[in-house]
């Protein structure tokens, strides 16, 4: 049997983010050979994840990046079965790792198919599942471009939102990340009242409808009056129209106004866990 040494076990360890007894157990199977050991343990990773196929996978870290042009952002989910891994340092540098590499990609199966550090990222994931004993996988992916695009990590890595201006005037980041944390913060439907699907819209006029009948209003009044309603709902629910959090005599539309009269929120994306 060959000899296997502290400093080989920790070579693998950190190439591959295993357990010391794992990584030991993985180089005596492969009599010392590097490259099979850790092919050993992507094996151990496939055998998990096989296992654990079936489970859910609702936890996890939720990343989003700007690229250096602020042009172009993303959200990427890394998600795991439990909060405990979820708040683990090296599964949250994975994530962040992820979301830096998906910023070259338009697509949750083109990241996939992505090197990272000699590996497949589906690889990666496999090899991980291994190493942690949970299944891991992306879970959400989304992409935003715009004139200028900024974003926002709510305290936990549970959620996280991306928000594109019209144009990249001064102060611009600022103005990017006030409306992103609004729309982590409140969870708006649509960005305006267009991006409203009309199933919802038609279900807030029946809610309407029913609750003035209950209150006993005039058949011939409903529509006039649940119209009313529905441009409250619009107010309440969708980005532009909300008031803004930290000055609520203005609405999200005016507080961007502030920094340029011409400048308008043009698309959001919001990911959350749970």
């Amino acid at each position: 049997m060959a000899k296997i040494t502290a400093a080989e076990v920790n070579k693998l360890r950190k190439a591959t983010g295993a357990g010391m007894m794992d990584c030991k157990n993985a180089l005596v199977e492969a009599e010392g050979d590097f490259d099979t050991a850790v092919e050993v343990l992507r094996k151990k990773g496939q055998k998990v994840a096989a296992k654990r196929a079936d489970r859910e996978s609702t936890e996890g870290a939720v990343i989003a990046k700007v690229n250096d042009a602020s042009n172009k952002g993303v959200i990427v989910s890394l998600n795991c079965e439990t909060d405990f891994v979820a708040k683990n340092d090296s599964f949250v540098s994975l994530a962040n790792d992820l979301a830096d590499l998906a910023l070259n990609h338009d697509s949750k199966e083109e990241l996939l198919e992505a090197d990272y550090k000699g590996l497949t990222v589906s690889e990666k994931l496999i090899e991980q599942t291994g190493v942690i004993g949970e299944k891991i996988e992306i879970g959400d992916f989304r992409t935003l471009e715009a004139p200028f695009v900024g974003s926002y990590i709510h305290a936990g890595n549970k959620i996280a939102t991306l928000v594109g201006l019209s144009a990249n005037v001064e102060n611009a980041d600022t103005a990017a990340k006030d409306v992103a944390m609004q729309a982590a913060a409140m969870n708006p439907v649509a960005l305006d009242e267009s991006g409203v699907d009309q199933e919802v819209i038609d279900k807030e006029i029946e809610i309407a409808k029913d609750t003035l009948r209950a209150e006993g209003k005039p058949e011939a009044m409903l529509d006039n009056i649940a119209k009313g309603k529905l441009q409250r709902f619009f107010k309440d629910n969708t980005l532009v129209n909300q008031d803004f959090i930290k000055d609520s005599k203005q609405s999200v539309a005016g507080y961007v106004k502030s920094f340029d009269k011409d400048l308008t929120v043009v698309a959001f994306e919001r990911v959350a866990l749970g």
